[in-house]
């Protein structure tokens, strides 16, 4: 099994004797799509510019493909791109002339590459305009081609979808697949998009209080060992179930009962053995933001 591309053991941050990130520890694998949530204030911010150095770690080590960020700064950074926000580009230079700007700054960039990273994000009709006349999400394309350039190994995107309509955020969910399908690269998204985090993230990792509250696969998190079932029934029987001693909450066409899936089939013969109509029944899958609701909510007693 190979390494992990991205790891952070034990990573502590104190800021005039506060403590912003504690004792925080998660790897990242190759070729996945990393969810970085948190409510405002949880301290993701600060534990991405850990990560790319802008800032000291009090405690722990962050290591990027096997490097350590303090102690090998440029062999860590090396493997990494990244968007903080909005990218910073000249507005009154052209989308080509921005690239080729940033490709000064590193050896070995060649004018097929550019062409190469501006036909990945799709700007190859109006690379050549100025960037001032060009949309956010536009802005946000030559944005990630400006960080594809040197192929890091590592992609971080700190709310990469922020003022972007729907097409644009679309865009961005695309690139993301792309990236890790095509070019094996790891992504690692922070944003408070919880529907959209759920159709780009593999696994997402959730932080409060700057510590780790739960890490999990995105169809796991969703999901529990008991969770609620809709059964279309018909409601004039419904008294019989007086008999039955199950907890249930009447909805609109029926009831609502939380089961354990091996139960089910029980259920539905019980019904039936006590002549109650059954027309459907069907799981009430919770969203990734009611569980996100519900995991910080957790958090937030425990940290009381």
């Amino acid at each position: 099994m190979s390494s992990p591309v991205v790891e952070l053991k034990h990573v502590t941050k104190v800021i005039k004797g506060k403590t912003i990130i504690n004792d925080l520890s998660f790897t990242i694998e190759e070729g996945e799509v990393f969810g970085f949530l948190g409510p405002n204030g949880a301290g993701k911010t600060t534990t991405i510019r850990m990560m790319v150095g802008l800032m000291g770690i009090t405690s722990g080590e962050i290591l990027i493909c096997g490097k350590n960020v303090e102690k090998e700064f440029e062999d860590a950074l090396k493997n990494i791109g990244g968007i903080v926000e909005n990218p910073e580009l000249y507005k009154f230079l052209t989308g080509y002339q921005n690239l080729m700007q940033y490709a000064r700054m590193i050896k070995g960039i060649s004018k097929q590459k550019i062409d190469e990273v501006v036909d990945f994000v799709g700007l190859k009709d109006r690379i050549h305009d100025k960037v001032k006349t060009y949309s956010l999400g536009m802005r946000q394309r030559l944005g990630l081609a400006q960080s594809l350039l040197h192929d890091p190994k590592v992609m971080i995107l700190d709310e990469p979808t922020n003022g972007l309509d729907p097409a644009g955020i679309r865009e961005i969910r695309d690139h993301l697949k792309k990236l890790t399908k095509e070019k094996g690269m790891s992504v690692i998204v922070s944003s408070h998009l919880l529907a959209e985090m759920e159709m780009m993230c593999d696994r997402i990792a959730i932080i409060q209080h700057g510590k780790l509250v739960d890490i999990q696969k995105v169809h796991d998190f969703k999901q529990e060992d008991k969770q609620k079932y809709f059964f279309e029934v018909d409601l004039s029987t419904i008294a019989t179930l007086k008999d039955l001693r199950v907890s249930y909450e009447k909805v609109k066409n029926g009831i609502e009962i939380e089961l354990e899936k091996e139960d089910v089939p029980n259920m539905i013969e019980l019904f039936v053995e006590k002549g109650i109509r059954i027309f459907e029944v069907k799981p009430i899958a919770k969203s990734l933001e009611e569980r996100f609701l519900e995991v910080t909510t957790e958090g937030e007693k425990v940290h009381a």
